[in-house]
């Protein structure tokens, strides 16, 4: 019995022929692809550049006591906005604190335990749980959550207050409408986005390093611990910061459930404010110098969240790097 003849080998310009038609639309898909990256830059450029023109009276009138003081007067012409900031920052450490956890765990029970059929309910429940508008999670949470929320602190400050260092971020009095219930509400919105990127990135990790590292005798911790999070710790770094980004940000939620008022205090079941509620709840009437101040509150937002945003990247790219060599 003859054996079939050899096929011709075929080159690769036999397989894709180059012509002039080709180049001219890679050239053009190379030129739209520039034109779409840079206009994301000029728009984040005209962005800073409109909103800090519109901030400048309030910059010039202030100075760096913009930053640094705490007197918010509007009737004297007094703007500080360390008070708004510090709220800020608190509320979005308290909202990664719980939804991280939770979202890593919800993450690794949907990529690892659950069975296939109840692991599409499971991920479809976490998508739609990101689409509800913010509003609705704010009238819940002063519907629903501030009055029990009160007693709950009350009963935890009675209890944690009374030992010399929690005492100073658990102690009484406690409000239902405090820091603390804003960071509940703000890790509620944020859980769904965390656990969608976590859990992307966790399915790029392929079985059969699993599959390997189970074999030589890991436990399943062990195995994610070994086998898992080296590859994926970039990724999970990128969701926490992306859900720090929509925590520093989010108006709405926070603007019902916080209290509005003006103090830096360690105590968690205080009332406070942030930079995006006292927006939301005095621009409406804000005119001239006031309105400049509230509209300098957005450009330091901003601000802070690029920066956020630039150390998460920093960060990411050195754990990649150190697991690549890890490897």
């Amino acid at each position: 019995m003859t054996s079939p003849a050899p096929s011709p080998d075929i080159g690769a310009s036999e397989v894709i022929p180059s012509t002039a038609g080709g180049k001219y639309l890679d050239r053009t898909f190379r030129a739209i692809a520039v034109v779409a990256g840079l206009l994301v830059l000029a728009i984040l450029a005209l962005i800073a550049y409109s909103t800090t023109s519109k901030a400048w009276p309030a910059f010039t009138h202030q100075g760096l006591s913009f930053l640094t003081s705490q007197s918010w007067d509007p009737n004297q012409d007094h703007f500080g906005a360390l008070d708004f900031i510090y709220g800020t920052v608190l509320t979005a450490v308290i909202a990664l604190a719980i939804a991280v956890p939770a979202s890593l765990g919800i993450a690794l029970f949907i990529t690892e335990l659950a069975p296939k059929g109840f692991r599409s309910a499971v991920t479809y429940v976490v998508d739609l749980l990101a689409a509800i508008p913010s509003v609705v999670y704010g009238f819940w949470a002063l519907a629903v959550l501030t009055s029990p929320a009160a007693n709950f602190y009350g009963h935890i400050a009675d209890t944690l207050g009374r030992v010399p260092v929690l005492s100073s971020f658990f102690g009484g009095p406690a409000f239902g409408a405090s820091f603390m219930t804003a960071g509940v509400i703000l890790a509620v919105m944020i859980i769904p986005i965390i656990t969608s990127l976590s859990r992307e990135a966790l399915t790029t990790v392929s079985q059969d390093d699993k599959n390997g590292a189970l074999a030589m005798g890991a436990t399943r911790w062990e195995m994610l611990r070994v086998a898992v999070f080296p590859r994926v710790r970039s990724g999970l770094i990128g969701a926490a910061m992306l859900g720090l980004g929509r925590a520093m940000g989010e108006t709405i939620a926070v603007a019902l459930v916080i209290g509005s008022s003006h103090q830096i205090t360690s105590h968690v079941f205080r009332q406070g404010d942030t930079m995006a509620s006292i927006i939301v709840h005095n621009f409406p009437e804000a005119t001239g110098l006031h309105s400049a101040a509230l509209i300098g509150l957005g450009v330091v937002l901003f601000a802070i969240t690029i920066v956020v945003n630039m150390v998460a990247r920093v960060v990411a790219n050195q754990t990649s790097a150190m697991s690549g060599v890890g490897q």
